[in-house]
């Protein structure tokens, strides 16, 4: 059975990249999206046996994951590129990031005093959700030390309700906005704001092991190996308890820095790599969930997790409106920030608006950069309120 479970851990997320190449619809979807449905479904049908052995195959198997994939994500990003966001965007960022921690802190104080342990680290994993994406929710699970059955529950509510969340937005979003928002207007050329963005344009995949492509990706994943031994040597320094904590923020930065170097910033495909491993981790993890899992449910996870999607939202909303940030910008922010860059692209073409779509996937890029530290400092923000 062990042999079955690396398998479908390995072999079920490039099935998921194939039907989002194939379906425009399922890659508006999402992929991590279809990696928790599918493991979920394989969880609770009992195709995959709630046993403790199981469990800490599919548990060492997404702590192999993450690790890797932090690096590949980053080593693309052009961190100088930031700098040269729209002023607009960069408001509409920071408003953003001020948002999603106010409706955690709010979030907190209505549903999280009782166990305030545990909900500091879900505030921390849905900060670094709503600012970074699923690497960052994967990252702070690990960093912060939420077991399985919380993560996974975090991970099915905030999946959930940010399916609504985008439907509303894409369908409803500016509609509404436009009542008390100015509209988005294009002072800038389109060579002034639209950055690069040679492997975030879109979630396809195709071609990632190409044998053009191969030595690119095993020269990533040899630097990915070399910050991963360096990461831990230095979580070694430090004690025990603080391991996990020190070993992802300290790979994050050495992921980040390393960015910094043409050379490594041009390797093909590893942002499309560092997610199929996301994938991995996607399936690991939700395939542990069991009709026993949710007979546990905690109806104050649920209503926490909707005041921190929700209201992440709203404020954001609000602020904007205050600092009059045009709907067009505040839309692809919050979409790039909650849903990741992928989205970008999604949001920019439902407003018809082909200009916010290369600073939309850099905000998205900031907040995988960003997102584990805003979330690590907002988990322990909470201890002390």
């Amino acid at each position: 059975m062990n042999i079955i479970i690396i398998v479908i851990c390995l072999f079920c997320p490039l099935l998921i990249l194939w039907l989002t190449y194939k379906s425009s619809l399922l890659n508006k979807v999402g992929s991590i999206i279809i990696a928790y449905i599918i493991g979920c479904t394989l969880g609770i049908t009992g195709l995959i046996p709630d046993t403790k052995e199981i469990h800490s195959l599919q548990t060492n198997i997404a702590s192999f994951a993450i690790p890797l994939a932090i690096p590949l994500l980053l080593f693309s990003s052009d961190v100088r590129s930031w700098l040269r966001l729209a002023p607009a965007f960069i408001k509409s960022t920071i408003l953003g990031i001020l948002g999603c921690i106010l409706a955690i802190i709010v979030g907190f104080l209505l549903y999280g005093k009782d166990n305030p342990n545990m909900f500091s680290s879900i505030g921390g994993m849905l900060t670094g959700l709503y600012t970074g994406g699923n690497a960052n929710l994967a990252s702070l699970k690990i960093a912060l030390g939420v077991d399985n059955s919380t993560y996974i529950l975090v991970s099915a509510y905030s999946t959930m309700l940010s399916a609504v969340y985008l439907i509303f937005v894409i369908v409803l979003g500016k509609k509404v906005l436009l009542f008390f928002m100015p509209d988005f207007k294009d002072n800038k050329s389109k060579e002034e704001l639209n950055i690069q963005i040679d492997n975030h344009d879109k979630e396809l995949f195709l071609g990632l092991f190409r044998k053009d492509n191969l030595r690119s990706l095993f020269s990533a994943l040899g630097l990915a190996i070399i910050i991963i031994i360096i990461g831990g040597g230095i979580a070694f320094l430090f004690p025990k308890e603080m391991f996990q904590s020190i070993f992802i923020l300290t790979i994050s930065l050495l992921s980040v820095l390393a960015s910094m170097n043409k050379k490594i910033r041009s390797l093909k495909r590893t942002f499309e790599a560092g997610t199929y491993l996301i994938l991995v981790f996607s399936i690991a993890v939700a395939s542990q969930v069991s009709l026993k899992t949710l007979s546990n449910i905690d109806s104050n996870i649920f209503l926490f997790t909707t005041v921190a999607t929700l209201g992440a939202l709203f404020f954001h909303v609000i602020l904007s409106a205050l600092f009059k940030i045009d709907t067009d910008t505040t839309l692809t922010t919050s979409i790039s920030l909650i849903c990741s860059p992928p989205f970008a692209p999604v949001i920019g073409s439902a407003l018809k608006n082909k200009a916010v779509i290369g600073p939309g996937i850099a905000v998205g890029l900031f907040g995988y950069a960003a997102g584990t530290y805003i979330g690590f400092f907002v988990a322990k923000l909470l201890l002390i309120i």
